[in-house]
């Protein structure tokens, strides 16, 4: 008998939130992180890796989203992009002044880290093996993205606020 972890239909049904969840995070874009979700999975199913345990599989998957997330805009026409008209309206984007609007107005360095230790509920020892990174990268960028998020957050309150 397949162990779960090792079974990509069940993987698939138990991590695909996650790394949905993840690829948003990075691409700020639904239908990029669309894309990014399902080209993992593709992965999956072209190498079938052989997974130790669930960690494992959860790990080696956020690891291919972030790696698929990171090609993304690598890519030649992305380079082309011009912004929207602002006269467009991006429905998909989160309410002004959130606290997700402002975690996705972090740049991707800070972002990842962000999402997998705050929503995922990684540990930094884990982010850092996700990752690539040593334990204190990661530690410095979870520090300098919280510090970023109090500074945007408290501009935000302070903007409200009239002054007398």
């Amino acid at each position: 008998m397949q162990e779960p972890w090792n079974d990509p239909g069940a993987l698939v049904k138990q991590y695909a939130p996650a790394v949905y969840r993840l690829a948003y995070a990075r691409t700020g874009s639904r239908a990029d992180a669309e894309d990014v979700m399902q080209e993992t999975f593709l992965r999956l199913i072209k190498f079938r890796p052989s997974f130790d345990s669930e960690e494992h599989a959860k790990a080696w998957l956020l690891r291919v989203a972030s790696n698929c997330a990171n090609d993304l805009f690598r890519l030649p026409w992305r380079r082309r992009e011009e912004p929207l008209d602002e006269n467009l309206s991006a429905p998909e984007r989160p309410e002004e002044g959130s606290v997700t609007q402002a975690v996705l107005s972090l740049p991707a360095r800070y972002r990842i880290p962000i999402h997998l230790y705050y929503y995922e509920g990684y540990s930094v020892a884990e982010i850092a093996r996700i990752l690539g990174r040593s334990e204190g990268t990661v530690k410095s960028r979870l520090f300098r993205a919280r510090d970023l998020l109090r500074n945007q957050l408290r501009e935000e309150e302070d903007g409200g606020q009239i002054q007398v």
